[in-house]
């Protein structure tokens, strides 16, 4: 602690930091359709974390992930079959690895 709240090491990322990319379709997690239908529909559907339950843990979930990343298409961010339930552990894993590897693609 801090008496900033955070140090420089674990303060969070600054939202107008994101790409360009990123910010353009941030809309798309404060619409009606996700917070009143696709997310809490899915924490229903699947409430333990899928990557948990692959090593035999029970975990509750808290995040909803898209399993292929939408990129801003609206058919593939609303598509249910899209969607798996994380613990929050395992979707900043997740997240963290997609990200490196998308930065790793355009190093090459």
């Amino acid at each position: 602690m801090t008496r900033d709240g955070y140090c420089p090491a674990h303060k969070p990322k600054d939202r107008q930091q994101r790409s360009e990319e990123a910010q353009s379709w941030r809309w798309m997690y404060r619409t009606r359709e996700w917070l009143d239908d696709l997310r809490p529909t899915q924490l229903l559907r699947e409430p333990f974390c899928r990557e948990c339950a692959r090593r035999g843990i029970r975990t509750l979930a808290t995040d909803v992930d898209h399993i292929e990343d939408h990129k801003g298409d609206w058919v593939v961010f609303t598509d249910r079959n899209n969607l798996q339930s994380l613990c929050h552990a395992c979707h900043s894993r997740k997240t963290a690895r997609e990200l490196w590897q998308s930065r790793a693609k355009k190093s090459r």
